[in-house]
């Protein structure tokens, strides 16, 4: 395999429809309330690109300095585990994705507010920064919160709450009470991937000394915080389009198909199995964030 395609495999593509769906959504959103920006788009969609192809490799460094990505674990193997890449070229492509989203960033808030010097530029370039510290200390370094159960709050906070009420306010500079429904609805999917990543290796992080959330309920309650996930963020976005009045929801509604068919799989599903549903709920929220946004549009 070429340098190049091992590289491309490292970016995990198959993560980044989840980390657009965010964006996506709160652009519809705006649209639909006529203060959408095409160019705060464009740079909005860059920009977290480039954020979460950085917590990928950072996650294959920190995960391979720390033993965690090891022949028990059941998930594909990263570049670093088959050791393709070393750790200086890990690290030197890690920078470059932190100066790609630092100038996507940028260019996003100046874009959105015409100033960097704004009280509105200061609160997203704080966020900005807070979003790249959260994408490398996921796995890396010493305190690495993956390590201690609290990636799920943060992938919360960050692929939901910064993601669409963050991109809503860039697009109008103002927060409606109402945009953190949808966002409670796209994080609480996110979460959800996340818990299926972590049953999957449930096993080989609890022996490596990674206290994930289905490491501490362990297996059986996982899946049932799963499920606790889902309903929730459906009901999240159902009280979103009730508060807002006539919405045509039969676009929402049919993103519901596949959702309901993953909370199906992961009752049936072994863990070895449960890697397919990663890509399920993944491509599932980036259809309900289309969807959604439709409903909201029409």
């Amino acid at each position: 395999m070429s340098k190049t395609r091992i590289w491309i495999k490292s970016f995990r593509l198959r993560t980044l429809p989840l980390s657009l769906s965010g964006v996506i959504l709160a652009s519809m959103l705006a649209y639909a309330n006529n203060v959408f920006s095409t160019q705060t788009c464009i740079y909005a969609l860059l920009t977290t690109l480039f954020l979460q192809i950085l917590s990928n490799l950072a996650n294959d460094l920190g995960d391979s300095l720390k033993g965690t990505d090891n022949e028990n674990r059941k998930g594909p193997q990263r570049a670093m585990q088959t050791g393709a890449i070393s750790i200086k070229e890990m690290k030197l492509m890690i920078l470059v994705f932190i100066i790609l989203s630092m100038i996507s960033g940028t260019l996003l808030i100046i874009y959105s507010f015409d100033s960097l010097t704004s009280t509105n530029s200061i609160y997203m370039l704080s966020i900005g920064a807070l979003a790249i510290i959260a994408a490398i200390k996921y796995t890396l370094g010493k305190g690495a919160y993956g390590y201690h159960a609290m990636g799920d709050i943060f992938v919360y906070i960050f692929f939901g709450l910064a993601s669409v009420v963050g991109t809503y306010f860039l697009h109008s500079a103002e927060i409606p009470a109402d945009i953190f429904l949808p966002a409670t609805s796209i994080g609480l999917l996110s979460v959800g991937v996340l818990n299926m990543n972590n049953i999957r290796d449930i096993e080989n992080d609890k022996d490596c000394g990674k206290n994930t959330i289905p490491v501490i309920l362990g297996e059986k309650k996982a899946k049932i915080y799963q499920y606790i996930l889902i309903c929730l963020s459906i009901i999240s976005m159902l009280l979103y389009f009730f508060l807002s009045g006539g919405v045509k929801l039969y676009p929402f509604y049919i993103a519901l198909i596949p959702i309901f068919f993953h909370l199906y799989k992961v009752k049936t599903s072994s863990r070895q199995e449960l890697d397919k549903q990663l890509k399920l709920l993944s491509l599932s929220t980036l259809l309900l964030a289309v969807l959604s946004g439709l409903s909201a549009i029409l």
